[in-house]
């Protein structure tokens, strides 16, 4: 008899996330365990006994989600229940705080639909908060030359080491500063993708900006509270084409994140020694682009 699929939920902030809890369940987990405010120090405890309460053959069907608002603190989560994992003891770990993994593989992989990433050129608006560093990520990994905007040349370069230090090639990443309105237009003159990961109400780009920069492609914003990020971008906006430029909004982003959401937890039941970022969330987001061809 198979042993019920449980999900281990380890939130970072004060309450549990219902969204995420609502999202485990109808991606197909069974049981689900969800501990709040977990801190550091909370987590070997937590991760032994979801190691060792199961025989390693069953360990597939014990799983960890770790989410709640803040990446960073998410991040560090994540890395010591890895590092408490070993042979045979282990269990599949997914990483989406805040959703930042998901909405950027989602947000990339609706690029691609319209422009091979490998040599192409993007501008990555507000790069340095937690979405706009996991798309960085993926264009580059993927061939891209990326435009890392911040108002801050420092946080772009700051931003450029991390995402290095983690493995992207650094020929493929540019610092640039999105309030030298000179430096920016050069940037998007040339750049064919243009993505706004800003904070909610933040206005990263205005109409006139966008419409100037005549060889944009794929421009896309993820900002779901108004104003929009990039001004003449419309929340449900899903490849809504104006001239040879086809827009995303938020909304129209987020049909493909809440499939790779669900998708990525069906995916932790399938065997015991899965870790999903946004990099193994990309590739989960392309099997379900290429299934509903």
């Amino acid at each position: 008899m198979s042993k019920p699929k449980i999900l281990i939920q380890l939130d970072t902030d004060p309450k549990a996330s219902v969204f995420d809890a609502v999202v485990a369940l109808d991606g197909g987990a069974e049981q689900l365990l969800q501990y709040s405010a977990i801190r550091p120090e909370d987590v070997r405890g937590l991760v032994h006994g979801a190691m060792y309460t199961r025989g390693p053959g069953d360990l597939k069907n014990t799983a960890i989600f770790i989410g709640g608002s803040n990446v960073t603190e998410g991040e560090a989560i994540a890395n010591i229940a890895r590092e408490t994992l070993f042979d045979p003891f282990r269990v599949s770990i997914m990483l989406d705080s805040n959703g930042a993994n998901s909405t950027a593989a989602a947000a990339v992989l609706n690029a691609a639909k319209h422009v091979s990433l490998a040599n192409s050129r993007a501008v990555v608006l507000a790069a340095t908060g937690a979405v706009g560093q996991r798309v960085c990520r993926i264009l580059a990994n993927a061939g891209a030359h990326v435009c890392v905007a911040s108002r801050s040349m420092d946080r772009s370069r700051e931003c450029i080491e991390r995402l290095v230090a983690g493995g992207s090639p650094a020929e493929h990443l540019s610092p640039i500063c999105s309030t030298d309105l000179a430096e920016l237009s050069n940037a998007l003159s040339e750049s064919q993708l243009v993505f706004g990961c800003g904070a909610a109400g933040a206005r990263l780009l205005s109409a006139d900006q966008l419409q100037s920069a005549k060889s944009l492609r794929v421009a896309i914003d993820l900002n779901a509270v108004p104003p929009t990020g990039i001004e003449g971008i419309e929340l449900t906006d899903k490849g809504a084409q104006r001239g040879s430029r086809f827009d995303y909004g938020a909304l129209g982003v987020g049909g493909l994140k809440m499939k790779i959401h669900k998708a990525c937890i069906a995916a932790l039941f399938e065997s015991n020694n899965r870790f999903l970022d946004c990099q193994e969330m990309l590739v989960i987001g392309q099997e379900i682009l290429d299934r509903s061809k």
